[in-house]
């Protein structure tokens, strides 16, 4: 089991009541809810910002090399995905 620490939440009165609410509706204790929202919270924000760091190294490469698909190209071979079948995906040009 991983080591846990003590952390102070402040929580306006309205959010406080809200959480209680809903733990209370759900059989679940307050401080699971928001460990459990915490920790939807930052895997959701992990992978949005290893998607964006992704698409920075694309950015990045495509200026490098100019190499490139087109939307059409793109569509095409998403089409065929689609449809069940199997395609390599279209070849970089510049």
């Amino acid at each position: 089991m991983a080591a846990t620490s003590t952390t102070s939440l402040k929580l306006d009165d309205d959010i406080k009541g809200r959480v209680q609410k809903l733990a209370a509706t759900r059989r679940r204790s307050a401080h699971w809810l928001m460990r459990e929202a915490i920790a939807q919270y930052v895997d959701r924000e992990e992978k949005r910002e290893q998607f964006r760091q992704s698409a920075l190294r694309a950015w990045a490469e495509y200026q490098a090399t100019g190499l490139h698909v087109t939307a059409e190209e793109a569509d095409a071979w998403l089409a065929k995905l689609e449809s069940g079948e199997s395609e390599d995906p279209p070849a970089c040009h510049d």
